[in-house]
């Protein structure tokens, strides 16, 4: 995540402008900042996986499953709009790619406790 993260600042900057959802561009200076913001995101997340303690860490993974929903709607609009990216030039290989986000969700929640973090969230007891 944080070499991802890293990626959006820097050489995988134009890639990434691909994958904001074509409703969410309203100026190239905002579709940017778009890219940058979930870059530092990224960062931050995959810090806080490598460096904070078990309990800490459970609350990184629950967020970064969460950031990786909130990005499909890139992947899904990479796929409906037909857009290249990251090598993702046919609607088969943009297809596929959409079934890998699940499995992402669940390796973030999985490794790091994060889905016990999510049922304690859910019933109310995140701060006992």
């Amino acid at each position: 995540m944080t070499f991802a993260g890293f990626s959006h600042l820097t050489f995988n900057r134009q890639e990434f402008v691909a994958q904001v959802p074509t409703w969410l561009q309203f100026s190239p200076e905002f579709t940017d900042f778009v890219v940058l913001a979930s870059g530092v995101v990224e960062i931050a997340l995959g810090l806080g996986i490598i460096l904070l303690v078990a309990n800490k860490r459970a609350i990184a993974g629950a967020l970064l499953g969460l950031f990786y929903i909130a990005i499909f709607p890139g992947n899904i609009n990479q796929y409906v709009n037909h857009i290249d990216a990251f090598g993702l030039n046919t609607d088969q290989a943009r297809l596929i790619r959409l079934f890998f986000q699940p499995v992402l969700i669940f390796l973030a929640l999985w490794t790091t406790n994060g889905w016990k973090y999510w049922k304690l969230w859910a019933k109310g007891k995140v701060n006992e």
